[in-house]
Order: structure tokens, then C-alpha cells, then sequence
């Protein structure tokens, strides 16, 4: 029986470190997504800046106007670059959340898989002992019989 309850708990716990794992996996992701949005959202900024100022190309444009769109423009793609990294770093997390979940869930199939065993194993042991202790009824209850109609016999 504690052999039972010792696998019990081992799948519980490993049940909560499947919750935890599925928990992270879920986080990881909520920032991934985040990440992946403020992506977006620099990319549409470049490309609505860059649209406003290419509208403006007809116009005569003062050089200190253009150096200052150019170094904004090239701090905006810096800021692409800085967050595309994040978006590759997030998507590592999530991979390796996955993972975990993963390795998580097998454990704990595996556990279930052995407590299921064990369990059937000590039903069957059970099961047996039963099936033994009926066998001898009957062979007490046969002996008995047997033993009434010697008597029987031999009285009359």
C-alpha cells in the first residue's frame, strides 16, 4: 500500500509541475505575442514615416530637415532591429516552455502508467487471495459433507 501512495503523490507532484510548465508556456507566449505586436507596431510607424516624408518629396526640403529624418529613420530601424532580436529571443523561450511542457506531460503519463500497473498488479493479488480463501470454504465445507455422510453411513 505505501508503495500506492508513495506513486499517488509522485503523480500528483508531477501533475502541479505539468500545471507550472502549462503556466509558463502560457506567459511565455502572452510576451511573445507582445513582442511580435510592438514589432508591428515599429514597422507600420516606419512605413507611415517614411510614407509622410516621401509625399513630401516635391517640395524643396532644407538639408538640417533631411539629416534630421534620416537619423530619426535610422533610429527607428536600430529599434526594429533591437526588437527583432526580442521577437527571436521570445520565440526561443517559448520553444524551450514547450519543451518543458512536454517533458512534463511524458512524466507524468509514465507515472500513471506505472500507478495503473501497480494497482492492477494489487487487485489481481487481491483478487487471488479471495479466490484462495473460497477454494478453502469449499474444501472445509466438502470435508465437512464428506465427514456427515460417513457418519451417516455408518450409523445406519
Amino acid at each position: 500500500m505505501s508503495s500506492l501512495h508513495a506513486f499517488t503523490v509522485a503523480v500528483e507532484l508531477a501533475e502541479r509541475q505539468r500545471d507550472v510548465a502549462r503556466e509558463q508556456l502560457k506567459n511565455v507566449q502572452g510576451a511573445c505575442h507582445a513582442a511580435q505586436a510592438q514589432l508591428q507596431q515599429l514597422d507600420g510607424y516606419a512605413v507611415e514615416t517614411q510614407g509622410r516624408f516621401g509625399a513630401s518629396e516635391g517640395r524643396t526640403l532644407q538639408p538640417l530637415v533631411l539629416q534630421h529624418h534620416y537619423q530619426f529613420m535610422g533610429r527607428l530601424e536600430h529599434a526594429i532591429a533591437l526588437q527583432t532580436r526580442v521577437v527571436g529571443s521570445q520565440q526561443q523561450r517559448v520553444e524551450q516552455a514547450r519543451q518543458a511542457l512536454v517533458q512534463a506531460e511524458l512524466r507524468l503519463a509514465s507515472l500513471r502508467k506505472v500507478l495503473q500497473r501497480r494497482q492492477d498488479e494489487q487487485a489481481r493479488a487481491q483478487q487471488r487471495r479471495e479466490q484462495k480463501q473460497t477454494d478453502e470454504r469449499a474444501a472445509l465445507r466438502l470435508g465437512a459433507a464428506a465427514a456427515l455422510s460417513r457418519d451417516m453411513e455408518e450409523s445406519a
